[in-house]
C-alpha cells in the first residue's frame, strides 16, 4: 500500500479515504503478485507491465476501470449490483457496498487474458 499512502492522505472525506484504502488493500491481499503504481493519477494495479484495473476517486463514487474487454464480459454482473457503467469503467456510489466476488471475478479474467499481452492496454 506504500505507493497508494499519498494518493489516499489527499481524500479530503475521511468515510471516502477510509473506503477507498480498503478497497485498494484488498486487491493487494488478494492479488499479492499484482504490481502497484500511480499513472495518470489514478492508483493502478498491473501484471508483468500489463494493465488491469485502475481505481479512482470522484466526489459521489468511485471508478473502477478493467479495459472495455472486461467490462462487455462482466457487464450484466454490473448491471445486477446496481453499478453504473461506461464501456470503459463501472461507478459504485460511495453509499453502495462493493461487490468484492464480483471485482475478483473481473481482475482474475483480466489476468487470465492478458497473462501473453506484451502490451500495457490491450
Amino acid at each position: 500500500m506504500e505507493t497508494f499512502t499519498e494518493y489516499v492522505a489527499n481524500i479530503d472525506n475521511p468515510e471516502h479515504r477510509d473506503r477507498t484504502e480498503e478497497v485498494l488493500a484488498w486487491v493487494t491481499k488478494k492479488f499479492p503478485k499484482l504490481k502497484q503504481e500511480i499513472k495518470w493519477n489514478t492508483p493502478m494495479f498491473t501484471d508483468h507491465g500489463t494493465f488491469i484495473i485502475g481505481i479512482d476517486t470522484a466526489k459521489h463514487h468511485m471508478s473502477f476501470a478493467p479495459e472495455e474487454i472486461a467490462m462487455k464480459n462482466f457487464s450484466e454482473d454490473i448491471e445486477q449490483a446496481g453499478y453504473s457503467s461506461t464501456k470503459g469503467l463501472f461507478r459504485i456510489r460511495w453509499n453502495q457496498p462493493v461487490n468484492y466476488k464480483l471485482l475478483e471475478k473481473i481482475i482474475e479474467f483480466n489476468i487470465q487474458d492478458k497473462a501473453e499481452c506484451p502490451t500495457f492496454w490491450r
